[in-house]
Formats: C-alpha cells, structure tokens, sequence
C-alpha cells in the first residue's frame, strides 16, 4: 500500500501521518515513511529519537555527487538522469521498531524549477520507493505534490489531503486536486481534522461535496499538549487513535 499525505500547513498534515504510521506499525506492518516536506518534523511525530540530528538527502552533497557525476547546486551540465538509489531506504532510514524513516529535503528552485543534480536524486528515489518497495509507504508531502509525476502517480493507492474547517483549507484541497488530476492521480480521499463538534463535520462535507471522506479526527487537547511536550501524537491518550485504526480498516 503506498499513500500520499497532502494538505495545507498547520491542518494538522504531520500529525496524522504520524498516527497512521504508528498505528501500522503496530498492527505489524513494515512501513517505509518519506518526510517530502522541507519543514520536516515527522521523525519526532513519530517518536524517532534525536530527530533534528537527521540530515535530509538534498543536503547530502557527496552522496548526490557519487550518485549522479555531478555537484549539488549546478544547473545545466552533465549529469545520471537515473542514479543508482535502490540502496539508500535501507542505508539511510532512521528506525523505530517496524519503521524506516527517510528526510528527503527540500531543492532550492528558481524560475520554472530546477534540473539539476538533487532534484533528479530525489524524483529518482520516490519513484523506486513507490513502484519497487514492498513495505507500506506513507509520504508526509507539502501542500502541493511536487515529488510525484505521472509515472508514480499511477502506484499510489491513495492521495490523502487532510482539511480543517476553514476557508483557506478547502481552497487548499481544490488546488491539490487539481495537480492531482493533471497528473492522472483520481485516487483522492480527504481527512477532517480538529472538527470540534456535528457542525464542523457538516461545514467540511457541504462545502467539499465531490470528495470520499476517508475519516474526521477530533480536537483535543491531548494532541496539543502533545506538541508543546515534544511526545509523539500516539504517545498520548486521545481518540484519534481509534479513529485512525478505523481508517486503516477502510483502506
């Protein structure tokens, strides 16, 4: 099973993630987990240890230059179109239990994007993650879905845009659907997150009327206070355990 997770900052995006891979790991799935997101923190959302210590593979500038003939930073030139990566989830995964963990990082990008050495590094990596490994795979993405294109769009079970109730949430949700689409990804599913009572659930489901919801996650302070506290999300008791088991079972 390979997942997608999008959606706009602060809805709550890592925080599901992180409870979906925990509660995978524990059901004694062996899970590859991808922080695609340059402001990565899903590493201590999970629980993993000395998090901040992880160095993200775009910044590791003599792997990139082994692997593609190339220095990290250059624009135009000669490099590996399709580097050798097949080794790097076991060789570069922090580990909790049943989880690898890798950091991707982010490319700094100007004009229309980037064809330099990482950014081709980093296609290159997704797409093996997503069409070669056999564990389940659940990318923690930013609000777009810059690191997929059409040909791992096609193995990716789902596309999961988590939404808070809000404006700017919905706009978001449309706007990842859309990418989504033009790169033929149909599989799409949404996550309401802190939905506080019925009328959030409502607000959320009229005003996103086209799309399947896979689940609604609480608001609750426990998730907050988990935060502040610097403890994974599935460390505390909350029901968004539960629920996120329920969502398991759906997909």
């Amino acid at each position: 099973m390979k997942l997608a997770i999008s959606g706009k900052g602060g809805v709550g995006k890592t925080t599901f993630s992180s409870l979906l891979i925990r509660a995978l790991n524990d059901d004694g799935k062996r899970v590859l987990a991808i922080d695609a997101d340059p402001d990565a923190n899903l590493a201590a959302a999970i629980g993993i240890a000395d998090a901040d210590q992880i160095t993200p593979i775009s910044e590791m500038k003599d792997l990139i230059y082994e692997r593609t003939e190339a220095q990290p930073g250059s624009i135009g030139g000669y490099f590996k179109l399709n580097p050798k990566v097949d080794d790097l989830p076991d060789k570069l995964s922090a580990r909790f239990e049943n989880i690898k963990l890798m950091r991707l990082g982010g490319v700094k990008k100007g004009g229309g994007g980037c064809i330099c050495p990482e950014s081709t590094l980093l296609k290159v990596l997704v797409m093996h993650i997503v069409l070669a490994r056999d564990e389940v795979v659940v990318m923690d993405m930013e609000a777009g879905i810059e690191h997929l294109g059409r040909g791992t769009a096609k193995a990716v079970d789902k596309l999961i845009v988590v939404v808070e109730p809000g404006r700017r949430s919905i706009e978001t949700a449309g706007h990842i659907h859309r990418l989504a689409t033009q790169i033929n990804l149909n599989r799409i599913v949404l996550v309401g997150n802190k939905v506080r009572n019925e009328a959030d659930e409502t607000f959320l489901r009229e005003n996103l009327p086209d799309f399947e919801f896979l689940g609604f996650l609480p608001y609750t302070d426990a998730l907050i206070e988990a935060d502040l506290n610097g403890k994974s999300p599935y460390d505390v008791d909350s029901p968004a355990r539960e629920r996120v088991r329920e969502m398991i079972k759906k997909l």
